[in-house]
């Protein structure tokens, strides 16, 4: 028998000597570090473009499409769009400054002054290690090339993902920057189910639950509805079980996140005299300006999704200027209505609510139809909150259910209702093309309420898991008295003199 020799030996106990999770992104870079990429293989040699392929590689340009010379021809443009790639970039960009800071400002604004730092935290510690995770196999999961559950490994790593464009989801913009724009959405996912466990759930379990949950619920949802071959992806694969649409994530965002919220914090429980004493917001002045940056950065998670600067995308920020405004007159207005006073919290709730529920449907319905969603999420969110949570008795800290699972379940199955094939012509080919406006809402209902499940039996899963791990996922009470900040961080947010 070979002995170990001693090196070898000293790095297995260096590692296993490891907390769970800075184990597991060690030995994702050590097996990243022995990952060799396949060489490019030779391009086949193909002709010179003629003068009508030349003009049509213009005109796909333009209009967002393939190019004609794709397998025909050299292209005198065959890498990304200029123009397609800004836009994307910028969206990008915004859609991570939706987390960081807009979403940590209006989550920390919403909870008391001592665990202001513990929701900064918690957005800044999933900002990074979902980034981890993307990059060594988050992205091949989601939209790898596998099978109609999950995809595969060829991308790990992001071995093969550079500069040329994926036919696969887009034309005219790189690979790399298509996959950079999706990460963005991988990091605020599991950050939007921080607000329904906010102020008692300790920031080891949190991060162990989320790697865990991207694992089961992120990763093969988000290829279910959006990856190549995916088998509800009705704008992508002709051949999927249900033929779902879903713009921007109301599905693959906000019900994944918002469900599993709702199911997260019964499990966790309530906080220490819930119900019983006051627990204001400690600075609306914070959520406010989070909220700004919230509509802000939805423009690039929902005209962003066009994934170029084209009509579909202004479509998409048209509708969504339109549905923010309507949920923000429309919570406030019945708070006046019933108390005679419309509140800050009620704008900003009801813009987020709004921005929320449009988000599967802005890149397939009229201006009108976004305002009558808009109007709609107002309404439902308002209730949800204000109403169902009362009579439900679970503490959904900060309305993540009420708001996220509330309104993008209503919106994905408006997107369903409202649908046209003028708006968006990618309606207008294949299975779709007989559903829309007749009976893709249906279509809708099947893809949300199987999401709808799959989330809340995951949630349960990977909760009880991480709970044994963890010794428990809450903080002992005298640690909740005292505050996150303090007994999580060795930080407080605020020094009074």
């Amino acid at each position: 028998m070979i002995k170990m020799n001693l090196r070898h030996k000293s790095c297995f106990k260096f590692l296993f000597s490891m907390k769970p999770i800075t184990t597991l992104l060690t030995l994702l870079f050590v097996a990243a570090l022995g990952l060799s990429a396949n060489p490019a293989k030779a391009a086949a040699q193909l002709p010179q473009p003629s003068f009508e392929q030349r003009l049509g590689d213009l005109e796909a340009y333009v209009n967002n499409s393939p190019r004609p010379t794709d397998g025909q021809a050299i292209s005198k443009i065959p890498g990304p769009g200029p123009g397609h790639s800004a836009w994307m970039m910028t969206s990008s960009a915004l859609v991570l400054f939706m987390t960081l800071p807009g979403l940590a400002l209006f989550y920390g604004g919403l909870v008391r002054q001592k665990n202001v730092l513990s929701i900064l935290a918690q957005c800044l510690g999933l900002a990074g290690i979902v980034t981890l995770l993307w990059w060594a196999v988050g992205y091949s999961l989601t939209f790898g090339q596998g099978n109609g559950w999950i995809g595969g490994l060829h991308y790990a790593f992001l071995r093969g993902v550079g500069i040329a464009p994926n036919l696969d989801y887009a034309p005219w913009i790189s690979h790399s920057l298509f996959m950079i724009y999706q990460l963005m959405f991988a990091i605020i996912t599991p950050a939007l189910t921080i607000g329904a466990i906010a102020e008692r759930m300790k920031f080891k379990a949190v991060l162990l639950f989320s790697v865990l949950w991207m694992f089961l619920v992120y990763f093969p949802v988000a290829h279910w509805v959006w990856g190549v071959g995916g088998w509800m992806n009705g704008m992508g694969n002709p051949h999927a079980s249900i033929h779902a649409i879903d713009f921007a994530g109301g599905i693959v965002v906000h019900m994944t996140s918002g469900w599993s919220a709702l199911v997260l914090c019964i499990v966790l429980g309530k906080r220490r005299g819930h119900g019983k004493e006051p627990m204001p917001p400690h600075s609306l002045v914070l959520c406010m300006a989070g909220t700004g940056m919230l509509w802000a950065g939805w423009y690039g998670f929902n005209a962003g999704s066009a994934l170029a600067a084209d009509g579909v995308a202004v479509s998409a920020f048209v509708a969504t200027t339109l549905a923010a405004a309507a949920g923000c007159f429309m919570w406030p207005a019945l708070e006046y209505w019933q108390r005679g006073k419309p509140s800050v919290l009620g704008f900003c709730s009801g813009a987020v609510a709004g921005l929320a529920t449009i988000t599967p449907a802005s890149g397939f319905v009229s201006a009108n139809a976004a305002v009558l969603i808009g109007l709609c999420a107002g309404a439902a969110t308002f209730f949800a909150c204000n109403y169902l949570k009362n009579w439900l008795g679970y503490d959904d800290s900060l309305d993540t259910f009420g708001v996220h699972a509330v309104g993008g379940t209503i919106g994905t199955v408006l997107a369903g209702v409202f649908a046209s094939s003028v708006v968006n012509p990618g309606l207008a080919s294949g299975p779709l093309a007989t559903l829309v406006r007749h009976g893709l809402w249906l279509e809708q209902v099947k893809a949300g309420g199987l999401v709808l499940v799959w989330s809340v039996l995951a949630t349960v899963i990977v909760a009880k898991v991480v709970g044994w791990a963890t010794d428990g996922l809450r903080v002992a009470d005298e640690e909740e008295e005292a505050g996150l900040d303090i007994t999580q961080h060795g930080e407080e947010g605020y020094f009074m003199e």
